[in-house]
């Protein structure tokens, strides 16, 4: 292996690095003496070695000038050891098709992501800096694995995983990114094992784009957005996560997510998710009401918000009874919802979770969410232990049955055995009423024939709400606040038209609610993006957010 100098002042050293590169053959090392240099590094299809000759951090490479990456290389494989890499607006260190191995080193750029990693490459970095650039690293159809780094101090967000990328990310740190700490869309699939994130602008961590992470015991705290929020046909798992500090919940899991959440014991001692070290018991009046405050922000649904505001009163004043040795009777805790799709009953239930868990009535307002073939078996026998099975799983939080109507023999297509697991239901439900939390949903009609299939099941549930349709102006709102969440603006007499547009359509019993609305905004998306290629330009930042009347013809015709 040959080593190469780099030392502007030494006697037969190579007085800058592009000096030594010229020069360094295949497999070569290049050690470079302390000190500032002031130039950008292509290496493509090179196998070569950059490394501090001093300690690490003794040697910037500084490109801030060169109006292209700092280090940059397509193909080959290249390592960097110790080096202080700065950028302008290009990125610090970008590397596609290849291999890069960062050790030790301190990376920062201005108006651009300070690591990108793409198009095939893999990235193993260990002990990486990042201390400022629009993104901290930017990770696209790459695989890899980043251990023990850290990320802070960047404008926007602080890890981007996106376009199918695969990397683990291990013991890494984000801190004060102005917008989310870690953002994985795009169908990626990284693994995000024990990593803090904290001090965003947003929220902590993001999924989106049918992506399916897997987050295990991360950390996420002082975030004015939600902990972790994975978004509508993503999957993956979250397991033994802690938020702390969020907006509530802690854990957002979309409707039509399939994102299985799950508690563990967490690394190193860390409470569960959710939980704080303290473990105070009995009712957590703060949290009741920063949860109510919640379930008063969405939109609509005012008969169902009071209900459940009836439900909780009764709870607490059954409490405060107990309390002064006064006499409480029996409280059933499990609900039916009722009412068209796209409704909010599972966002609801997943709040009434929360709010038992908080009123000292669960143990963790853990939420499950199951349908018909979670339930029922292919065998006589098979569904009883099935259902059981699923049951106990849901133990101290709420077990929420969709479509439950197609447990009925009315509704079912597979004989007697959905009677069968709602016969194990009913019986289940009274053993353990004040363990769990039981929530069947669907159509109004429907659900009357389903609790006719047992003569004892009506009598198990506390109430029933009813989740009536949208608005036309309500549905114009849902579709604004979705856009807003996505850095979407509609631009003026879009409103107007979206007003028309949902006034007109029929709104049968099939009707999807706010599931019409983000399949109407996902298709002005697609519009804009037509609309955006034919403009021949490079469409510039309110150009990329801006949505207008002309999309939503498009999406509608």
């Amino acid at each position: 292996m040959r080593v190469l100098t780099v030392s502007p002042d030494r006697p037969g050293a190579c007085p800058t690095i592009s000096d030594a590169l010229e020069i360094a053959p295949d497999g070569a090392v290049v050690s470079i003496e302390p000190g500032v240099y002031r130039e950008a590094l292509r290496l493509d299809g090179r196998r070569i070695t950059l490394s501090a000759a001093g300690e690490a951090g003794s040697v910037t490479v500084d490109g801030e000038a060169a109006g292209q990456p700092t280090i940059g290389f397509a193909g080959g494989e290249v390592t960097l050891q110790g080096l202080v890499v700065k950028g302008a607006d290009h990125p610090a260190v970008q590397a596609t098709r290849g291999r890069l191995r960062m050790e030790k080193c301190t990376v920062a750029a201005g108006y651009a992501a300070a690591v990108s990693v793409g198009d095939g490459a893999r990235l193993d970095a260990v002990e990486v800096t990042v201390t400022g650039g629009q993104h901290g690293m930017v990770i696209s159809d790459a695989g890899g694995t980043i251990e023990q780094c850290e990320i802070r101090d960047v404008a926007e967000d602080g890890l981007i995983i996106r376009l199918g990328a695969d990397p683990t990310v291990r013991n890494c740190t984000v801190v004060n990114s102005g917008y989310r700490g870690v953002y994985v869309y795009q169908a990626a699939r990284p693994t995000i094992e024990r990593c803090e994130v904290s001090a965003t602008g947003d929220a902590g961590i993001v999924v989106a784009l049918q992506s399916g992470p897997t987050i295990v015991d991360c950390w996420v705290h002082d975030t004015p957005g939600v902990g972790i929020d994975v978004g509508r046909g993503c999957g993956g798992v979250v397991e033994g996560c802690r938020t702390e500090h969020t907006a509530e919940p802690g854990v957002r899991i979309a409707e039509g997510a399939t994102t299985v959440l799950r508690e563990s014991e967490p690394a190193a001692g860390r409470p569960k998710a959710g939980v704080s070290s303290g473990g105070s018991a009995g009712q957590d009046e703060q949290k009741v009401d920063e949860l109510l405050a919640e379930l008063d922000s969405m939109i609509g649904l005012e008969g169902v918000k009071a209900e459940v505001r009836s439900l909780i009163d009764e709870i607490q004043v059954n409490e405060w009874r107990r309390n002064a040795g006064l006499s409480v009777g029996a409280v059933s805790h499990h609900l039916i919802f009722t009412g068209a799709p796209g409704t909010g009953k599972t966002t609801v239930a997943r709040l009434y979770g929360q709010l038992l868990k908080a009123l000292g009535v669960l143990p963790n307002g853990l939420f499950r969410e199951v349908a018909r073939r979670d339930l029922v078996g292919q065998y006589i026998g098979h569904t009883a232990e099935k259902t059981s099975s699923v049951f106990n799983e849901a133990l101290g939080g709420v077990l929420f049955i969709d479509e439950a109507y197609t447990l009925s023999r009315a509704g079912s297509t597979g004989g007697d055995f959905g009677q069968e697991a709602i016969d194990t239901l009913v019986k289940l439900m009274e053993d353990h009423r004040d363990q769990v939390a039981v929530i069947v949903a669907g159509y109004t009609a429907e659900m009357a024939a389903f609790l006719d299939a047992n003569s004892g099941l009506a009598s198990r549930f506390a109430k029933t709400l009813e989740f009536e349709n949208y608005s036309p102006e309500q549905l114009v709102e849902i579709v604004g606040r979705i856009a807003r969440n996505d850095d979407y603006v509609l631009l003026d007499g879009l409103t107007d038209g979206l007003l028309e547009w949902f006034s007109q359509i029929d709104r049968d019993q099939n009707f999807g609610n706010a599931r019409e609305a983000r399949k109407l905004l996902e298709g002005m998306r697609k519009a804009q993006s037509g609309r955006l290629r034919a403009l021949g330009r490079m469409p510039n930042r309110d150009d990329l957010r801006t949505l207008v009347l002309d999309d939503l013809l498009v999406a509608t015709r």
